[in-house]
């Protein structure tokens, strides 16, 4: 009676090894500004944060994203990264774009006064989670933007 019990647990915990491995889990990723620097031409340098929370790594291959500020639209980051960002991560992104007139001013007014200006960042997401297929994410963020003492026309 004791083998048979010893031989059924030895038996259940072997089984109970081989399981499938980690478990692999894609979740929506997150983008948001991390800096934005108005350029001598009046573009804008923009450092896209791309976020991973997923537990494998991520290819981020598209992003199509509005910026607008508390007066409405400012301009649009349709950029392709390309960029890998492994398992719970982040990484970031370089980009120029053109902003609208309306944002332009948005900024020139928050820099000349010194303060700092709520943003929306909306639009997609394509990613491909790894060993997986392209999937396109909606994104929607709400955040601030705030001068950088010390970089004049940068906001973090």
């Amino acid at each position: 009676m004791i083998r048979t019990f010893a031989a059924t647990t030895a038996l259940v915990l072997l089984l109970a090894s081989c399981g499938s491995g980690p478990v692999r889990r894609v979740s929506e990723p997150a983008a948001s500004i991390q800096q934005l620097s108005v350029r001598a031409d009046g573009n804008w340098d923009v450092q896209l944060r791309l976020q991973n929370y997923s537990s494998v790594a991520m290819r981020f291959d598209k992003t199509s994203l509005e910026i607008a500020f508390d007066n409405g639209a400012a301009a649009r980051l349709d950029v392709q990264p390309n960029l890998d960002v492994g398992p719970e991560s982040a990484d970031v992104y370089s980009a120029t774009t053109i902003p609208l007139p309306s944002g332009r001013a948005r900024i020139a007014t928050a820099l000349a006064d010194g303060r700092g200006l709520t943003y929306t960042l909306r639009g997609s997401v394509e990613a491909t989670p790894q060993g997986g297929k392209s999937k396109s994410w909606d994104i929607k963020r709400d955040s601030a933007l705030s001068p950088v003492p010390g970089l004049p026309g940068a906001l973090r």
